[in-house]
């Protein structure tokens, strides 16, 4: 006899696991086979990061140099603020120290006169108002008060400009501390990537940069055409004795440079003072087209103008280029940015 009950149907709970796990499996099948090539860059795309990440870095570099610039020029503004205060002071308080002993010697001849009295307030600027009071004043009493009242107004001047600067030196430095995390995230980055490459790989990468750090001073034509003057002959002679010392953030010499750091440096062996920053640098004279460049002319870089360094002809210029290489000779067209245009200092 055929039995007619129906055929017991799976438990639906467990279908139901049963499907989500059998899809999880196929998933992570798939994100493992399409995940193996991305776990690890070549040397080749490492090193375009890298570079991306110094270039980004360097950029960084110089606006926290012009931050630390403002920075140490709004301290000596501050400071010279402050001794004009403090000098001020004691002139005022020289002044009321003789009204006070003309006070005595009105008090020891009878008492003092409401004019004297006047002149010891310490609101002067109320009692100057009074036009009619001025007039019981003698000569020599009222140019007294006027010293006071002037000094005055300009303690309170002075102090309010002196608060305004240490605000400013407040966010100065609240700036400064930003530039200087993010050069030294966009570098711990860069490190990052560097330490994922194989042993084989890092010493690759490093032969390549020993062999770009070599100076190449045999190349033809380096330093050999015409100078744009004196001063940038010796500046470009000076710059040229530092071949070979490294790049350093914030470094200015005689030891290690940054990018401004060098030129900066070398103009002031040649008796020549040019601003710390690159964006500042140029702004300081003529500008020039390739095609104009004389050796020792400053030569910018990329749209923000954050790299420059010194043509030294032949379409070459000597610069420190970024983090991990050396002040080096480096033709125009592999700086990894745009030549903007050059300045004539």
């Amino acid at each position: 006899m055929t039995s007619h009950r129906r055929p017991k149907q799976p438990n639906r709970t467990r279908v139901t696991v049963l499907t989500t796990a059998a899809a999880a499996a196929v998933a992570l099948s798939a994100n493992t086979a399409d995940a193996t090539p991305r776990q690890r860059l070549g040397k080749d795309e490492v090193e375009a990061k890298v570079d991306k990440l110094y270039e980004q870095a360097e950029q960084a570099t110089e606006k926290y140099n012009g931050a630390n610039e403002k920075q140490q020029k709004l301290q000596k503004e501050i400071s010279a603020v402050q001794d004009s205060v403090a000098r001020g002071q004691q002139e005022l308080n020289t002044l009321r120290d003789a009204l006070g002993a003309l006070a005595t010697t009105q008090y020891r001849s009878g008492g003092i006169d409401p004019s004297v009295q006047l002149l010891l307030s310490s609101d002067p600027d109320h009692f100057l108002a009074r036009a009619s009071t001025l007039d019981q004043l003698g000569s020599r009493q009222a140019d007294a008060l006027r010293k006071i009242q002037g000094r005055q107004r300009q303690l309170a001047q002075e102090r309010a400009e002196a608060t305004e600067k240490l605000k400013a030196l407040a966010t100065t430095r609240t700036e400064l501390g930003n530039r200087k995390r993010e050069v030294q995230g966009k570098l711990a980055e860069a490190q990052k990537l560097l330490n994922t490459l194989t042993a084989k790989e890092r010493s690759a990468l490093a032969a390549q940069q020993r062999r770009a750090d070599r100076s190449s001073a045999e190349r033809v034509g380096i330093g050999r055409q015409t100078p744009a003057s004196g001063r940038a002959a010796a500046a470009f002679s000076a710059a040229r004795s530092q071949i070979g010392k490294p790049y350093v953030r914030g470094a200015t010499g005689p030891s290690s440079y940054d990018c401004s750091g060098l030129t900066s440096w070398a103009y002031a062996q040649a008796d020549v003072s040019i601003p710390r920053t690159s964006e500042a640098q140029s702004g300081i004279g003529t500008r020039l087209t390739r095609s104009q460049l004389q050796v020792g002319d400053l030569v910018f870089f990329f749209n923000d103008l954050h790299h420059v360094g010194l043509y030294a002809g032949n379409g070459q210029i000597l610069h420190a280029p970024r983090t991990g290489t050396v002040v080096r000779y480096e033709s125009m067209d592999t700086i990894g940015g745009p030549f903007m245009f050059g300045v004539r200092v």
